[in-house]
């Protein structure tokens, strides 16, 4: 189910029920990450239909459902880069039984950048276990990805070439010590290269250099982040709730990514 919440309104009202209509499912079956195209379409990553589909005409239309002939996992999350690719993570929430399911086909959780125009598909990583959030910093030379796993909540970094793949890789943040609830899940950045990472006990806030400027702690455990008003709300979703605070940094809006 996708919610839709409009400036001005006090609630929010049911935009698309039961992505998924198959067989019921003892996951979270429906939408996760929603990312607009630059012709402000809807594009969902769906767990169990296990794509990435896009909106026209009210119905969902699939992008990408496979890599080299077998069925993804269960598309988590995904960004624009500036180069016009269209960047995600590809982990198991969507299989019940996750890595051992009898329906996974790829033996990988995968971080992928698909050619929106070609729908060329190109793996760029299949080291993380559970790859999740995904972002670039202002200049598209770093690549952020969360990993959402109990034995290794890490964000990893990546250089990005010049030619939109994936280079150098380090751990930018392990925070796999921490007890409160929550796990390394979405991100989005600001105009500086600050890092806006949702994990335990709240939204994470990184320097570019790693440094752990706060933690943004609302009342329910956050899972992902978005930019919205004028730039400087900072929006986040929990499992229960949706909350919003008003931040003296900005980042960009739907489209600023796909320019």
């Amino acid at each position: 189910m996708i919610y839709r919440r409009a400036e001005g309104d006090t609630e929010a009202s049911v935009f698309y029920d039961q992505m998924y209509k198959g067989v019921p499912l003892d996951v979270f079956p429906g939408s996760n990450g929603l990312i607009l195209d630059a012709e402000g379409r809807l594009l969902a990553c769906e767990h169990g239909n296990r794509r990435i589909s896009r909106m026209e005409d009210g119905e969902w239309v699939s992008v990408v459902d496979n890599y080299e002939g077998k069925r993804l996992n269960s598309p988590n999350d995904a960004v624009w880069h500036a180069n016009g690719w269209l960047y995600f993570t590809d982990p198991p929430y969507g299989l019940v039984k996750r890595d051992e399911d009898p329906d996974k086909e790829l033996d990988f959780n995968g971080i992928y950048r698909l050619n929106y125009e070609s729908g060329e598909l190109q793996l760029l990583s299949r080291e993380q276990t559970r790859p999740n959030g995904i972002g670039f910093s202002p200049d598209g030379k770093t690549a952020y990805v969360s990993n959402s796993d109990d034995a290794t909540k890490v964000w990893m970094a990546y250089d990005v070439t010049d030619e939109g793949l994936f280079e150098g890789v380090r751990v930018f943040c392990d925070v796999t010590g921490e007890e409160a609830p929550g796990l390394p899940d979405g991100l989005k950045l600001d105009g500086d290269g600050n890092l806006y990472a949702t994990g335990p006990g709240g939204v994470w806030i990184f320097t570019p250099a790693g440094e752990h400027l706060g933690t943004i702690q609302p009342d329910g455990v956050p899972a992902n982040v978005a930019w919205g008003d004028d730039g400087s709300s900072l929006y986040m979703t929990a499992r229960t709730g949706l909350y919003r605070i008003k931040l003296l940094a900005k980042g960009p809006m739907p489209f600023d990514m796909a320019d």
